[in-house]
């Protein structure tokens, strides 16, 4: 349900614009401003962290990495879409983008129309985990909990229109048990309150959970993943699970203020090629966080996009979600 699709993963090409990139000498005049619309301590924050000591030595200015947090990341995404176009200010968000237009029709803007997609970073499957303390050893033995005590199991989301939200109606759909849901503004607050035990259980991308697994903090139940992830050898997917198959995966993309100039687009995204090939950078994202890169072209995250909207935004509105 939620894999790369081959235009995308294809859409990995060298941009043809190379020379004019190189032309462009204007750009940048001043700190780069790179906006993510939840809190820090989730995986969007880190992977923008993670970019900005490459782009600053790549482009030879601050990039200053901005929190802008609420309504389903929409108050951060609004920021950007109203910034001038001039290359100063560029969005780094996470998959429940594509979900915005369902889960607040009254958006001030509009996702396509008024923001440019500059790259599809990549993504990770999302992971159900536990603190250690807890009873539960899989995913069969939270649904039974619920089955027996219904409402009174809780998970914790990266926030409401998320697609690990939105994997977890379907799940608990399927298996017919209620579960409470509880909405965080990113997921290091998650992550914080499944470490305390606060919450039952939570679900997050890979790249977000397998550090506190590998520190013994949180223990997985099961993977979102088409396949087990190779950090996550003995953790099953949901259809080894005995559940009916069912994928989603986190993922991060890069957008502009519709306008931004394509030699600027160019340049800055060759910058993040360059960031993200680093081999410390891939490292930490492909092991520590589990997670698949793309590093593709605009027009592959613009058809990556338009799959996501349609295929998340139908679940926001046959179970009536809403933003947090």
């Amino acid at each position: 349900m939620m894999r790369f699709s081959r235009r995308a993963a294809l859409a990995a090409l060298p941009l043809l614009a190379a020379p004019a990139v190189r032309a462009q000498g204007a750009w940048p005049n001043g700190p780069v401003r790179i906006v993510v619309p939840f809190a820090p301590g989730g995986s969007t924050d880190a992977v923008a962290r993670l970019a900005a000591g490459g782009l600053q030595t790549r482009l030879g200015v601050p990039i200053v990495v901005e929190n802008r947090t609420g309504a389903a990341g929409s108050i951060g995404t609004d920021a950007v879409a109203k910034a001038r176009p001039d290359g100063q200010s560029w969005l780094l968000t996470f998959d429940s983008h594509a979900t915005l237009p369902a889960l607040l029709p009254n958006l001030p803007f509009n996702l396509t129309r008024d923001l440019d997609p500059v790259m599809l970073i990549g993504g990770a499957p999302y992971v159900i985990a536990t603190q250690t303390a807890k009873p539960y050893r899989n995913i069969q033995d939270v649904l039974a909990a619920a089955r027996a005590r219904p409402d009174a199991v809780s998970y914790g989301s990266t926030g409401n229109g998320t697609n690990g939200h939105l994997a977890m109606i379907l799940m608990t759909d399927r298996a017919g048990v209620k579960m409470t849901h509880l909405p965080y503004r990113g997921g290091g607050l998650a992550v914080n309150d499944a470490v305390a035990g606060h919450i039952d259980c939570m679900i997050g991308s890979a790249a977000l959970i397998a550090p506190h697994i590998a520190g013994g903090t949180l223990r997985p139940l099961v993977q979102l993943g088409p396949t087990r992830l190779p950090g996550l050898a003995d953790t099953p997917t949901v259809a080894e699970s005995g559940l009916p198959a069912l994928e989603a995966v986190a993922w991060w993309g890069i957008f502009a203020p519709t306008g931004t100039p394509a030699p600027v687009v160019a340049r800055f995204h060759a910058a993040l090629l360059e960031t993200f090939n680093e081999p410390r950078i891939r490292r930490v994202m492909e092991d520590t966080q589990q997670a698949s890169l793309v590093l593709g072209t605009p027009d592959g995250l613009r058809v990556f996009l338009d799959e996501q909207i349609a295929i998340w935004g139908k679940v926001v509105r046959d179970n009536q979600v809403r933003a947090d």
